[in-house]
């Protein structure tokens, strides 16, 4: 039987974002300027926050409409390096904990609608690369899971934060367990 890429994807993208919002209700709203003492270019809490609710289902509806959110009258190749991946201290972030956790449903939300508004045959057959490397084809569908695994690195950084800071987590917190 052939892999369905809907129902993976859905599946994946349920996990992904109910765990990463468990998650969030471990966040004190205090700790929105922390971030790692040692090392440089690390996000505080309130910048990972704000990543994380962009982290997947932006880059969804990129990859199926062609939308990337660019700066009007910019392509991909006229952006600086600094504006493809800025610096840590340059990133925005977060406001509140109803701001997270609004942005993620509505990430989610929009990841969702990207997959439907794709298709099937679309998920499985077309053939798309990326626009930070356009050479790097795959089928859109395996396009898509690489956005929920980029938002479940970040959610595995959140867990990270929240252990370095002493909070009660556990493995089963990152998996989504509990």
């Amino acid at each position: 039987m052939a892999m369905n890429w809907t129902q993976l994807l859905k599946s994946e993208i349920e996990s992904a974002y109910s765990t990463t919002a468990k998650l969030l209700d471990k966040v004190d709203p205090a700790s929105f300027g922390w971030k790692p003492e040692s090392g440089t270019n690390w996000m505080t809490m309130g910048q990972l926050l704000k990543h994380i609710t962009v982290a997947c289902g932006m880059g969804c509806k990129g990859f199926v409409t062609g939308d990337w959110g660019l700066p009007a009258g910019k392509s991909w190749d006229e952006l600086a390096p600094e504006e493809v991946m800025p610096p840590a201290e340059k990133m925005p972030a977060i406001e509140s904990m109803e701001q997270a956790r609004k942005l993620l449903a509505e990430d989610k939300a929009l990841a969702l609608k990207a997959i439907d508004e794709a298709g099937e045959n679309n998920l499985a057959g077309k053939q798309v690369g990326t626009p930070w490397a356009p050479l790097a084809v795959a089928p859109l569908g395996f396009q898509l899971l690489k956005m929920i695994q980029h938002l479940e690195r970040h959610k595995g950084q959140l867990f990270y934060y929240l252990k370095l800071q002493g909070k009660a987590v556990s493995t089963m917190d990152l998996w989504g367990a509990l």
